[in-house]
């Protein structure tokens, strides 16, 4: 079964030393006057990162793509000139896997690239253009500096932090945001001045040229995102504004800096095969339909399908032992060898061998998957329900209805239960899917879909029911 069916619709690298500087130095950066501490810097964006891993989906750790993009961040690292160097700083690189072009960095460090920069880039050295850009705005504080710029030094970190959390993934932080607008820290991480826009140019082609790219990589970039940012406009340059001249510049720059002979082995064929990679994934979804998703299920824990995933006819059968999955709108619990695979808007439950990904989308053929949707269109369950139902067939043209709608109740609401069967193009076996629904408060529906063979019913009944049982709306 198709896990991206239709709906309503976050470690400290060690630096690679790459060798000899450039030989020429460039135009002289100095960091502009900031009343915080670098410790601040490291603070905020410590805990601004540790929301980002909650709240939006990353590709795993142990993916190649992820290993690819923290080689090349440590490399880009290493440009760093000595004298933009915090030792509190810690640099850490994670891939999003969202489809716009846009990538961002955390005061102290932390950077989270978009999966869709790395699609838009032509060469390695694009898409290190981009993180040599991001870093030297962490490497020049212009977060904080920003901030003591507007007047409000004396404000408390946590607002700073809400600002940022507010203009990345929205959300809780929205009031936050509105307060800091008032007292001049609302446009930190919307939109960087123009004179901190030039200044990260600069430095940018500077570091590129340390770590061994070609600084003029960095403009094409930016002429890259500007041509493929769709009719919405490029996200962002939207943080990052033009500051005149900027192609002209980082020209003029790159022809004062000697390039490091030191370069890294084999970048561009890593860099295809990063892309190879993610074209084997599903599509992933927009920031946009994460940002009205995240209130859906799921423990925001980022472990999507793994790509090496292979679907197999035997896994193991549903253990007797149980632990316990908790979201912000329910809990429910799951055979303790079942795996935990979050998407935008759903968790999927699945033994090993029964989820991996199929012509490019996520399947699999074993388990659950739960989950709640905002923004319910009726308060009549079963109306609902039929449309729920309706988006599941469309996802999953295979599977017909069984029967009618059977009543039950799950933590003590009125609920819905349904079957669809048909012939999986998976298994090539009939399967059997159980779809349970309920109202929960502000207009969400609440469901749970259950996925077995027919010839396997026998060994998940248990699981499948206690699963049911075990449910805890939390509002």
């Amino acid at each position: 079964m198709h896990r991206n069916i239709r709906q309503w619709t976050v470690p400290l690298i060690a630096l690679l030393l790459t060798g000899a500087l450039a030989l020429g130095e460039g135009t002289k950066i100095t960091a502009p006057k900031n009343s915080y501490k670098p410790a601040d810097d490291v603070k905020l964006g410590r805990e601004a990162a540790q929301q980002v891993q909650r709240e939006m989906p990353l590709l795993p750790e142990n993916s190649d793509v992820d290993a690819y993009v923290k080689r090349v961040g440590a490399v880009v690292v290493s440009g760093i000139p000595s004298e933009f160097r915090h030792p509190e700083f810690q640099y850490t690189f994670r891939v999003v896997n969202a489809s716009d072009i846009n990538a961002f960095a955390l005061p102290g460090g932390p950077m989270f690239v978009n999966r869709g920069m790395i699609e838009a880039a032509h060469t390695e050295g694009e898409m290190a253009g981009v993180m040599a850009h991001e870093i030297s705005h962490v490497a020049l504080r212009h977060g904080t500096a920003q901030a003591t710029k507007a007047g409000s030094a004396g404000i408390q970190l946590g607002q700073i932090g809400g600002a940022i959390l507010g203009a990345i993934i929205g959300g809780n932080a929205g009031d936050i945001v509105a307060q800091g607008t008032q007292i001049g820290i609302g446009t930190y991480m919307l939109k960087f001045s123009r004179e901190y826009e030039t200044d990260a140019d600069v430095l940018g082609s500077q570091i590129m040229a340390r770590a061994g790219y070609d600084p003029n990589d960095l403009a094409r970039m930016f002429q890259t995102i500007e041509q493929q940012g769709g009719s919405g406009g490029p996200e962002w340059l939207s943080d990052h504004p033009n500051p005149g001249n900027r192609y002209q510049r980082i020209s003029d720059e790159s022809k004062k800096l000697t390039i490091s002979s030191s370069r890294r082995p084999n970048q561009q064929a890593e860099f295809s095969q990063a892309q190879a990679s993610l074209r084997r994934m599903a599509p992933a979804p927009s920031s946009a339909d994460i940002a009205r998703n995240k209130s859906g299920g799921g423990g925001g824990n980022g472990r999507n399908v793994p790509n090496d995933r292979t679907i197999r006819g035997n896994p193991d059968r549903p253990s007797t032992r149980s632990r316990n999955f908790s979201s912000r709108d329910f809990s429910l619990s799951v055979p303790d060898n079942w795996q935990e695979l979050d998407d935008t808007s759903s968790v999927t439950f699945a033994p090993d061998g029964a989820y991996g990904t199929q012509n490019g989308e996520s399947v699999f053929t074993h388990g659950a998957m739960a989950g709640v949707i905002a923004n319910a269109s009726s308060t009549d369950l079963q109306s609902v329900s039929d449309q729920y139902v309706s988006g599941l067939q469309q996802g999953n043209s295979y599977l017909q209805t069984n029967g009618g709608y059977q009543r039950l109740k799950i933590d003590g609401r009125d609920a819905l239960r349904r079957r669809l069967s048909g012939n999986s193009p998976i298994t090539n076996r009939k399967e059997i899917v159980d779809v349970y629904t309920s109202l929960i408060g502000r207009g969400q529906l609440f469901y749970i879909v259950q996925v077995v063979p027919s010839n396997e019913q026998g060994d998940y009944r248990r699981a499948f029911d206690d699963m049911v049982r075990s449910v805890r709306i939390s509002n």
